[in-house]
């Protein structure tokens, strides 16, 4: 049974960590209005994303605008050592307005 509110789209989107200092940059795999699926960067150092925890991402638009997205960490694994990579499901906090017109125009 399905447990998510809203329906994903599977997506091929880059984003920025923004409270991050190095290797920022995250991989978005499928979205929706109400949560994200991604990929970190690979990183030398071992990040943690725990259940919980805000986390803040930068989408930046093919338009170049960019639309700041508060969100919690729902779940995390790593992707394996020799990947040196995470996979993190967030929940989006109040997603603004200018996301979800974002959403409703994406194919």
């Amino acid at each position: 049974m399905e447990r998510r509110r809203a329906k994903r789209k599977k997506v091929n989107l880059k984003a920025e960590r923004i409270s991050c200092i190095e290797n920022c940059s995250v991989f978005i795999e499928d979205i929706s209005e109400s949560g994200i699926s991604m990929i970190t960067a690979p990183s030398k150092k071992n990040d943690t994303f725990v259940p919980g925890s805000d986390l803040d991402l930068e989408l930046t638009l093919s338009s170049g605008d960019a639309i700041n997205l508060n969100c919690n960490v729902k779940w995390s694994f790593s992707n394996g050592p020799e990947e040196k990579s995470n996979t993190v499901g967030l929940e989006i906090v109040s997603p603004p307005a200018k996301f979800k017109e974002f959403l409703k125009n994406l194919r």
